[in-house]
């Protein structure tokens, strides 16, 4: 299952550890995000750093709502992406509890992530998925991510934007699990939490999010390109 996993790309990729273990260096507990206000600081300054050497600015020309959006946009699309991934295989998801799941907080691109494994955890239906995410660790990173002045709009958006982000790369990468990843990504997506979120367009199936990540204004100027399911994008 972890190969057919990392088939995927890397934002599904994950390691393994057994339930209830304590984390070995370099692995962390992700429950620190929410713990340790220093933790989830660190990282949306380094965001800003990230983010500024890219445009070549300095860190100061970053604000920092821009930083932790984009740092809670890549948190939740990486517990995202593997979970619906396992339900789309037909396998049981595993606690997403953030206190059962370990992470590396390197940056840059999908940060290592274990999931833990016992004979005790597992979830099978959709609506097992949904509060997994839902009731779990989403709401958690997003109440820690709160204090960086991004709105509550904007938080629910990048979690609705990560789910069909995940669908499109599983549909892109394996045609075949197309129809079961589209049904599954819908009833997430009907959540009451992500209901007000996004429209996605009968005609052409086209989703298109009702907020804006913000990271167009990590550019000089603020005029950075827009994301293709972005609420400013009207093309």
């Amino acid at each position: 299952m972890l190969e057919q996993l990392a088939a995927l790309g890397p934002f599904f990729t994950v390691q393994e550890h057994t339930a209830d273990s304590a984390p070995i260096p370099p692995w962390h507990s992700m429950s620190e995000l929410a713990e340790d206000p220093d933790v989830l600081h660190d990282r949306v300054t380094e965001t800003q750093a990230y983010l500024a050497a890219a445009g070549g600015q300095s860190p100061d020309a970053i604000e920092a709502r821009v930083a932790a959006s984009v740092t809670h946009l890549g948190l939740v699309a990486r517990l995202i992406s593997p979970a619906l991934a396992l339900a789309v295989l037909g396998a049981a998801v595993p606690s997403l509890a953030l206190e059962d799941l370990r992470w590396q907080p390197v940056l840059g691109g999908a940060f290592p992530l274990s999931l833990p494994w016992g004979p005790s955890i597992g979830s099978k239906g959709p609506q097992d998925l949904s509060i997994g995410l839902f009731e779990g660790p989403i709401p958690v990173i997003g109440e820690a991510t709160r204090p960086f002045a991004v709105s509550e709009h904007i938080l629910w958006g990048n979690v609705a934007s990560a789910v069909n982000g995940a669908a499109t790369a599983i549909t892109n990468a394996a045609p075949h699990l197309a129809e079961r990843t589209a049904h599954l990504a819908a009833l997430l997506l009907a959540a009451p939490a992500l209901r007000d979120t996004h429209t996605t367009f009968a005609e052409t199936g086209r989703f298109r999010r009702r907020s804006c990540c913000l990271i167009y204004r990590a550019a000089p100027d603020h005029a950075g390109p827009l994301c293709g399911d972005c609420a400013l994008n009207q093309h």
